[in-house]
């Protein structure tokens, strides 16, 4: 089997608001081809538009090849050995950001390939199933231009979250810092507040996380707040601080009896040794995409295990990467949990509608999944009508 052509669609939801803090409201979808007539799918949680001029550009020396131009004839049964091809071949342009990027929907594409090639789940061909079943949190973004709008709606996203039958789940509290949800800027106390309301709202035995999006600039303030959360039994906060304060990331779990999880924006396992060894991270959230694939995102949660962290994939995006950190989920023993955008409480009409058949939630949990490969089918007609640039590419 060799691979004959890669195309890319960028989608984008014409009423998109550029003020909310929701990558869910483009995509890349990155289909790679081959000549038995196999597509994969992937995708990346980046800019579009520019991923999208990664995977196409051409390249006119070692250190800087394209991507797409290093694919094109290769056998995509073989995703690890293309992955350390790409990386190297891309020393230049790539390596780090937006060059792994592209690169991990390329590679979740090659393991769609090799799974549908094989007739088997990917989760099979990553090293087979650790546990029965996989545990989805449900990540609850909050809507209004207030705090306590904002507020009000994850109390009753929470509620709604466990009426469909979560038990776990994640509530984006970002009511200050750089990223606060429609340019809020609200004191410590208000973080507080909701993460009370939240809680109550939640019940004792529901698993509550909480992501405060880079909020604090110094750890010690962030451990102040931090020690009026713990009543409230948080399995983890997530991202406190800027994303390169390791030292303020070490001084938080030395001092704090909240897990900390951060890693959304790490590239490569390299980023995630530094992340763990020195900023002393409890809980890795490898991106499936932005980390560099199923291939880098394995390395990731082996690296993790050999330091006794646990696992929670990042996926804010669509049906794509929800299956792509499924597979990752079913065959890594410490994946505590995956992150989970309920389509019944998004937003986003990308997240509702690209993906045909969602992953089901039995009794809390998502079965293991069977179908070859990732598992999911595009919705066409929606590719077409959010669709505002597509590329391909063949054999030059």
């Amino acid at each position: 089997m060799k691979i004959i052509g890669i195309e890319t669609l960028v989608l984008l939801d014409p009423g998109y608001d550029a003020a909310a803090c929701s990558s869910a409201q483009d995509d890349i979808v990155v289909l790679v081809h081959t000549d038995e007539g196999i597509t994969g799918i992937g995708e990346v949680d980046t800019n579009p538009w520019v991923a999208q001029a990664m995977i196409h550009a051409r390249g006119t020396h070692v250190l800087g090849l394209g991507l797409e131009e290093m694919l094109l004839g290769q056998d995509p049964l073989e995703p690890e050995a293309l992955w350390d091809r790409l990386y190297t071949g891309s020393f230049m342009t790539g390596r780090r950001g937006l060059g792994i990027c592209a690169m991990g929907a390329i590679d979740m594409a090659l393991w769609d390939i090799k799974g549908k090639a094989l007739g088997v789940p990917c989760w099979k061909l990553l090293g087979g199933a650790r546990k029965s079943a996989i545990a989805p949190y449900a990540s609850l973004l909050p809507v209004g231009h207030s705090a306590r709008e904002q507020r009000e709606s994850l109390v009753e996203k929470t509620r709604r979250a466990r009426e469909l039958g979560f038990r776990a789940g994640k509530m984006e509290v970002c009511v200050q810092g750089p990223y606060a949800h429609n340019g809020l800027n609200e004191p410590d106390s208000v973080i507080v507040e909701t993460v009370a309301a939240c809680r109550e709202a939640a019940g004792p035995e529901f698993s509550m996380m909480v992501d405060v999006c880079y909020s604090w600039t110094n750890a010690k303030q962030a451990l102040r707040v931090m020690r009026q959360l713990e009543p409230f039994d948080l399995f983890f906060l997530e991202t406190p601080l800027q994303l390169d304060d390791l030292d303020g990331y070490a001084f938080l779990h030395d001092h704090s009896g909240i897990r900390i999880a951060a890693g959304e924006l790490q590239n490569t396992r390299f980023e995630f040794l530094d992340l763990m060894d020195r900023g002393k991270v409890d809980v890795a959230q490898p991106d499936v995409g932005r980390v560099g694939g199923l291939t880098e995102a394995r390395r990731v949660c082996d690296l993790a295990a050999d330091r006794g962290r646990l696992i929670v994939p990042h996926c804010w995006k669509t049906g794509i990467g929800i299956a792509a950190s499924a597979h990752l989920s079913a065959a890594t023993a410490h994946c505590a949990f995956i992150e989970f955008l309920p389509a019944a409480l998004a937003e986003a009409p990308l997240r509702r509608e690209l993906v045909a058949e969602e992953l089901r939630l039995v009794d809390g949990e998502v079965p293991l999944p069977q179908k070859p490969g990732l598992g999911i089918e595009l919705n066409g007609d929606v590719l077409d009508r959010y669709c505002v640039s597509r590329q391909s590419g063949g054999a030059r």
